[in-house]
């Protein structure tokens, strides 16, 4: 997006750098990342990446400090998954925003979605450093010229709120070890050696000691839990959960606790934000980068222009489930019971805004907030995508598409 930087990247391009790049993630990682990288990094105006972190931040706290919604969001949590001492507030929420061009020809950031869960927060820092690294960007910003003020610093940037790898390595520290020895904190995930997150999961234990424990390996003993590590018993104080209902159900894993029991242990995250800001919290939402969105339940009735709409299941992830321009049809094969999980919302046309030699790419921006004294944004993912969807299923046998990290001139 900005111009000057794109066009030098991209003249400079080679295929042999990119296995240079693969190659550094996965000797980063001690694991192969099995998600398709994005040849490229992009290159944001730091006005632009402001503007979405604010209304990322102003779309969070609409919810969180809203007690009537604070009340609606009861039914969002399921019984069987309602775990006690409930936060006050989310430590981790993803916003995504897609960029559209409005009618008065302004680029705006829209509302994808928004969860209150974990993402890759040990894994984004390093693949925005791979990419400067590989590709020699450090002191790119300098060939900005008069696309920066002249008190800009000469260097791209990709931690947000101020943060460098120090102070963003102690604000994690802080959120998912807290007090505790890291031996007694756990990354809780299913079966976490077959996810494709695994890359996060290792770097989370290099960065911060914290071992990813598989849910059906943590044993309860009254009301503590414990885990084994080469042969000894180690209780567990503090849970970082990585753990999705969904994949729970779909898998039919049976954990030794039920979430409902009064655990002698903290939660880095509590579980019941997972539901609280969700696509459920999308139809309660008032603000301008949201797309009109209803469940489908309370649908009056079905819009006729249905190309321009998105079925969506409330408690999915990675694009599961997920209907683009849904036909009637496929509305009303919804059993009613199933009608209050899905959500009916606007279709938004992402402007292919990042150039590539396939032509123009569209770009998905996450914004990642840690919640300890203050709401922060700490970094954002990108995912760059031709097809109807920014995943790998409607981005298949394509190029310059993918998982990447935004880079930003930052003003001192």
């Amino acid at each position: 997006m900005i111009s000057a930087l794109r066009r030098q990247f991209n003249h400079g391009f080679t295929p042999a750098k990119y296995l240079t790049f693969l190659r550094r993630i996965d000797d980063l990682c001690g694991t192969h990342v099995q998600f398709r990288l994005c040849e490229t990094p992009c290159f944001f105006p730091k006005e632009l990446i402001d503007r979405i972190t604010r209304d990322g931040k102003e779309l969070i706290r609409q919810l969180v400090h809203n007690a009537e919604y604070r009340q609606k969001s009861d039914e969002a949590v399921p019984a069987a998954f309602k775990v006690p001492n409930e936060a006050p507030r989310p430590m981790f929420v993803q916003v995504d925003f897609g960029l559209v061009r409005e009618a008065d020809g302004e680029l705006r950031p829209k509302l994808v979605e928004l969860q209150a869960f974990p993402s890759l927060y040990a894994y984004q820092g390093y693949l925005a450093q791979a990419y400067l690294e590989v590709y020699g960007l450090q002191n790119w910003a300098s060939d900005l010229g008069s696309q920066t003020s002249a008190n800009s610093t000469t260097d791209l940037k990709y931690f947000l709120s101020g943060l460098d790898t120090n102070s963003y390595r102690e604000l994690l520290r802080r959120a998912i070890v807290a007090v505790h020895d890291p031996e007694n904190v756990v990354l809780m995930e299913i079966h976490p050696q077959q996810q494709k997150t695994l890359p996060d999961f290792l770097l989370t234990e290099k960065m911060l000691g914290v071992r990813a424990i598989d849910i059906v390996d943590i044993k309860k003993e009254g009301s503590r839990l414990f885990y084994e590590h080469e042969g000894r018993r180690i209780p567990i104080k503090r849970i970082y959960n990585r753990t999705i209902v969904d994949e729970l159900q779909r898998k039919n894993v049976k954990p030794a606790f039920d979430w409902r029991d009064d655990l002698d242990v903290e939660w880095a995250g509590h579980p019941n934000w997972y539901f609280r800001i969700s696509k459920f919290s999308i139809p309660y939402l008032e603000h301008e980068s949201v797309p009109k969105t209803w469940f489908l339940d309370r649908l009056d009735e079905i819009p006729p222009d249905l190309e321009n709409y998105a079925l969506k299941p409330l408690y999915s992830f990675a694009g599961l489930g997920v209907l683009i321009a849904p036909k009637k049809q496929d509305i009303a094969a919804i059993p009613a019971d199933k009608r209050p999980y899905y959500i009916l919302q606007e279709r938004m046309h992402f402007e292919p805004v990042i150039e590539t030699p396939f032509g123009g790419t569209k770009a998905e921006v996450r914004v990642m907030y840690i919640w300890l004294e203050e709401l922060m944004p700490v970094l954002t993912i990108i995912r760059m995508g031709r097809g109807l969807m920014m995943g790998v299923d409607h981005n298949k046998n394509m190029e310059w598409v993918g998982a990447s990290a935004g880079l930003f001139a930052n003003a001192s």
